[in-house]
């Protein structure tokens, strides 16, 4: 399989008995196969600290904008989202195999993103505020697909393919 961020050929590895795929030698970022992450995201999920370091070749620089496909289907454009309110984070996710790319660094921020109730609660606001935009209610009749189209970004935040992540 080819890294989705920066075309290396990503090399298995496994942790936990769980087999992932890492770009090592390259962006350094993680390929979990549907479910995986959810054993690895926690502070507490001491094989995790394994995928923390992935070794990277620091002259690699990856374009977060660029559209990415995902390495198992080939097909899909990976859907971009926050990995949940709590942790401020987004998360490349496949539509059809509900694969999950992480860029290097991201799993470190979200097993380590701590803070306060009001902080998530502030996160949360702040996105759907970007994500609709301060006058959603207000919206003229002629901007109605642009309304729908954030709408789907909020449903897709609030309701993840993967129900049980925190």
């Amino acid at each position: 399989m080819k890294c989705p961020a920066c075309g290396n050929v990503l090399q298995g590895m496994t942790v936990a008995d769980v087999s992932v795929d890492v770009c090592r030698g390259g962006c350094g970022g993680i390929w979990f196969d549907d479910h995986e992450l959810r054993k690895f995201d926690e502070p507490h999920d001491a094989a995790g600290e394994a995928l923390l370091d992935v070794q990277r070749n620091p002259n690699v620089h990856v374009d977060l904008r660029r559209k990415r496909h995902c390495p198992k289907c080939r097909n899909p454009v990976l859907t971009r989202r926050l990995f949940n309110a709590r942790r401020h984070v987004e998360i490349d996710e496949c539509p059809d195999c509900a694969g999950v790319w992480l860029d290097y660094g991201e799993l470190g921020t979200i097993r380590h993103s701590d803070g306060s109730e009001q902080e998530h609660q502030k996160a949360t606001e702040e996105y759907l505020q970007e994500v609709l935009g301060p006058d959603f209610a207000a919206e003229p009749a002629h901007g109605v697909l642009d309304a729908r189209h954030r709408m789907s970004h909020v449903l897709r935040f609030l309701t993840p393919r993967h129900r049980f992540w925190h």
